[in-house]
């Protein structure tokens, strides 16, 4: 399995193009604005100073796993150290999520996979204004995550625990329409595609879908294929460690991969 992860990779290294390749007006400001978008912003500090916390806290959870796992570490008992070397999206990949939202500028965002509350806590910074509705599947998890957002004095975030299918359709529910989803979490087809066609009903050509981990598996990259594919789908961007996935009507429906 890491000996064909290392081979898409290099296989996307070799394929995708920077936003200079990119013939796409649409794709090409993305890239140019949000993308790569290197410059410092205040708001990411304090979110990395608490990171640094968890790097070095050696108490321990038992976590509870409803999703695929992980390749790296399969024991329920674990530091909360180490799941946050493991499991957290690096500095760069929750920044971009950062970025990603503070452009799109959604009324409530969703996110599948707390996990210790980072990415969670760059997305209230980069929405403040907005419900931040994020979903974790592991209790223990979600405590830690819970107090990071109290020590990140955030306060715009409703953390749900949780089964995933149980919880997500309820939350779809309730919203008129979904401006920003982001799946990271329970990294099969099935599920992966399941979420999909439940965000579908209430999306708008303004609404951004992120999927987490596209080539994570043999079965990832086969629903990543179908998402592309679906007609509702005009595009998406794929960044190796996220695909992005737009439904701008009037726009010819192309795929695009770039280098991050």
């Amino acid at each position: 399995m890491i000996i064909q992860f290392i081979t898409d990779y290099l296989k996307h290294r070799l394929t995708a193009k920077t936003r200079h390749g990119t013939h796409s007006p649409f794709v090409y400001k993305l890239a140019d604005e949000v993308i790569y978008d290197f410059t410092n912003k205040s708001e990411y500090k304090n979110i990395e100073a608490q990171r640094k916390k968890l790097f070095n806290d050696d108490s321990t959870i038992t976590v509870t796993d409803l999703g695929a796992g992980s390749h790296l570490n399969k024991n329920r008992t674990k530091k909360v150290s180490q799941i946050a070397e493991n499991a957290l999206k690096s500095p760069k990949l929750a920044q971009l999520i950062y970025r990603l939202a503070e452009h799109t500028k959604p009324k409530s965002a969703i996110e599948l996979g707390t996990c210790l509350g980072i990415t969670s806590a760059y997305l209230s910074k980069a929405c403040p204004n907005a419900e931040i509705i994020t979903i974790e599947g592991c209790p223990e998890t979600a405590g830690v995550a819970k107090k990071n957002f109290t020590d990140l004095d955030i306060n715009n975030i409703d953390l749900h625990v949780g089964n995933f299918d149980l919880i997500l359709p309820e939350i779809i529910a309730k919203q008129a329409t979904l401006d920003f989803v982001y799946i990271d979490g329970n990294h099969r087809k099935e599920a992966t595609l399941n979420y999909f066609k439940w965000c579908l009903p209430k999306i708008t050509e303004d609404s951004l879908l992120i999927f987490d981990d596209i080539y994570w598996s043999q079965g990832m990259k086969e629903a990543w294929e179908e998402i592309k594919n679906h007609p509702d789908v005009t595009i998406t961007v794929d960044l190796f460690w996220i695909g992005l996935v737009y439904f701008k009507k009037g726009q010819a429906k192309e795929h695009f991969k770039l280098k991050i």
